[in-house]
């Protein structure tokens, strides 16, 4: 069997080759799971500094979980653009809308009715910050880390941890970091999580649509950088049964009234309006309907009963926490602990912002 041989340095040589003034724009696009993402590259013969000087661009759909064979080409919509960490120079990475052969959204695209609804609440001006958790796994799908026939030991030492004993794949977290803010992603933070090779980094804040989109070029981003180590990366919210924490993505949210002073009875309104509409939120906040979080919403390890609302101040086993230094300051924000890792953003946002602001 012929051995294939990968070289990082091989591929430098080729990397600092002149481009000769053209760009090369990688094209971002939501597959038909809702999770997945996809990329392809073209190239323009200038630097596009707006999506909109990006050219509608097409891909099979039949590969990707969103047309018949027999009709498959696919639209892509360009709706914002970032540089690209990865070829760096004048290079961008363009995140498009989905659209149908009939230029209709795709049943996938859920960007489209909640750049709608952001529109009809902009002058609310709804901030949100994601804690998008995940899971590195080994290419066999282990767990990053784990012994290969056993467990670590129990939850405890891993949260926040330092050392080699401790911490698995910090590289991967701190080369995603820089390529977040080279990008000019909003990322605001990272830290290792509860559960052993489990990490998270947030994203935020954000106003309205630019939640969805800073968080789908994250995602792209953390996927490369980790395939660039070998390494697997897994939004599952439950990767492993049993004792170990699932993972989420937590949405902390505030309206300009809610971040005003006094704006805990926005706060306390906004909980009320979604103690209605809890079974619609959680239809939301994962790509199987709730399918997903009833693995992960035990009301366990530091998470809500899928079947139950509730709320409280600093409780971490609540479906919406108010912070104790919101509650203390009596404005700020509260934070949705129901949606999964695999959320899509936009279904997230779109939601919170219908029942709390739009109220339909």
């Amino acid at each position: 069997m012929t051995q294939v041989h990968v070289s990082k340095e091989i591929l430098s040589r080729y990397m600092d080759l002149e481009e000769r003034g053209r760009v090369m724009c990688e094209y971002l696009w939501i597959d038909g799971t809702g999770e997945g993402i996809r990329s392809k590259c073209r190239t323009m013969e200038f630097e596009p500094k707006e999506p909109k000087e990006c050219p509608m661009w097409n891909y099979d759909g039949s590969s990707t979980y969103q047309a018949e064979g027999s009709n498959s080409d696919m639209y892509l919509n360009p709706v914002a653009i970032f540089k690209d960490p990865f070829r760096r120079g004048p290079h961008k990475l363009v995140l498009c809308d989905v659209l149908k052969y009939n230029k209709k959204p795709a049943e996938s695209n859920k960007r489209s009715t909640c750049a709608m609804v952001m529109e009809q609440a902009k002058d609310t001006h709804p901030w949100f910050g994601i804690e998008q958790e995940y899971t590195l796994l080994d290419v066999d799908g282990h767990p990053y880390g784990w012994p290969k026939n056993g467990f670590p030991g129990p939850q405890g030492p891993y949260y926040c941890g330092v050392g080699a004993n401790k911490v698995y794949g910090r590289d991967v977290v701190e080369a995603h970091y820089r390529a977040c803010l080279y990008a000019g992603v909003k990322i605001a933070g990272c830290n290792a999580e509860v559960m052993p090779a489990q990490w998270e980094f947030q994203v935020g804040p954000c106003e309205g649509i630019d939640m969805g989109d800073h968080l789908w070029v994250a995602r792209y981003l953390l996927h490369r950088v980790a395939e660039e180590f070998g390494v697997v990366v897994t939004l599952d919210p439950k990767p492993i049964e049993g004792d170990w924490n699932g993972a989420g993505a937590h949405c902390n949210y505030s309206t300009q009234a809610m971040r005003d002073p006094d704006g805990i009875k926005t706060i306390e309104d906004a909980i009320e309006r979604l103690s209605k509409h809890h079974v619609r939120h959680i239809k939301a906040y994962d790509p199987k309907e709730g399918k997903d979080n009833e693995r992960r919403l035990t009301g366990f390890h530091e998470t809500s009963s899928i079947h139950d609302f509730s709320a409280g101040v600093a409780n971490r086993g609540a479906s919406i926490r108010i912070p104790r230094q919101v509650a203390e300051e009596g404005c700020g924000y509260l934070e949705d602990r129901r949606p999964s890792s695999n959320c899509d953003p936009y279904a997230v946002t779109e939601v919170i912002v219908r029942t709390t602001v739009l109220d339909v």
